[in-house]
């Protein structure tokens, strides 16, 4: 029961925190309105649930027959997640990223639904994080591919509820997340979060 706590509470904090996928939905809801910027939400919500699945049913295998491959990525895992959260605390953002890529008018809907998939499946930094952030909370003797892909919807209907938010008062959230102040906080929040599960996946054994 920690464990689930423990990675609701840190998925929602990921979640919340402002990043491409925010911008990309915010920029989809102020140019094309409401229900395009639902349907990129949605593919970008799908990527997540996709690559949970790809780590479940691939690497996760692969961690259970290996020590050696579980010992290698747990240590390349943990010294990322460092990375990230160093670099998070050290240098926060203070300006909203923007997505270049972005344009459109009167998109139809699967193009605004594929802008969203695509963006998430062909950034490679969210197949490595998943697969060093969400084997910490499978308990021991579990399927590996039921948890990921169990996990990884969980962060998708988190994600849906999050744009849904920001699509139904996108003005008002856009305004304020980019605010530099809480651009600062998130980042450094975020920040703290990877670097304690840093420590935990390095400390953790199989």
């Amino acid at each position: 029961m920690t464990l689930i706590f423990s990675f609701l509470f840190a998925i929602t904090i990921l979640t919340l925190t402002p990043g491409f996928d925010t911008a990309l939905v915010l920029r989809s809801a102020a140019a094309q309105g409401w229900k395009r910027a639902s349907a990129t939400a949605l593919g970008v919500t799908m990527g997540c649930l996709v690559w949970g699945v790809a780590v479940g049913l691939g690497l996760g295998a692969l961690l259970l027959a290996s020590e050696m491959a579980y010992n290698l990525l747990k240590w390349v895992g943990a010294a990322y997640l460092l990375y990230l959260g160093v670099k998070l605390l050290l240098n926060p953002r203070t300006q909203a990223e923007e997505s270049q890529s972005v344009q459109g008018k009167e998109q139809s809907y699967f193009a605004c639904f594929s802008r969203g998939l695509f963006g998430n499946l062909l950034n490679p930094k969210v197949g490595v994080f998943y697969v060093t952030f969400l084997p910490q909370f499978i308990p021991a003797g579990a399927s590996v591919a039921l948890w990921c892909t169990l996990m990884a919807l969980t962060h998708m209907l988190i994600g849906l509820v999050w744009n849904a938010v920001l699509i139904g008062g996108s003005q008002y959230f856009a305004a304020h997340l980019r605010r530099p102040t809480v651009l600062k906080v998130m980042d450094r929040l975020t920040g703290c979060v990877f670097i304690g599960f840093a420590a935990k996946l390095a400390l953790s054994r199989r």
